[in-house]
């Protein structure tokens, strides 16, 4: 049974087959999780919106890596992507459109954080 998100993620991410987001995208994006001296590797390409997960190396057209605490994060829609890479905390290298793109496969914000951040924004515009 899988029990960390990062695991879970792209497990997830290889039954859907199609992601209507990211019609318009094709690209391939390896993720680098890094836990320890270990370091995971998966292999996302992307084919106008028709999606396949491997663990092979390839080519791909982009490299993220983070820690694995970071990835977690990302993968359960706690972190964005975009801004752990403006951080430091995921790096990027290859096409950094791709990263923006990739960004629609992660889950957003809980509910509850994204209803208080909400409601903390129209606070302080009354």
């Amino acid at each position: 049974m899988i029990t960390d998100s990062t695991a879970a993620f792209f497990e997830e991410l290889g039954r859907r087959g199609h992601e209507p987001l990211l019609g318009k995208v094709t690209g391939s994006v390896r993720f680098e999780v890094v836990d320890g001296e270990r370091t995971e590797r998966w292999l996302v390409t992307i084919d106008k919106g028709t999606i396949l997960v491997s663990r092979g190396k390839g080519a791909p057209d982009c490299v993220l890596r983070a820690d694995k605490a970071c990835f977690d994060r990302i993968a359960a829609g706690e972190l964005n992507a975009v801004a752990a890479v403006l951080r430091g905390e995921l790096s990027v290298e290859g096409d950094l459109r791709l990263v923006v793109r990739v960004q629609r496969l992660f889950p957003g914000p809980p509910a509850g954080r994204a209803d208080r951040r909400a409601a903390g924004y129209a606070r302080r515009q009354s």
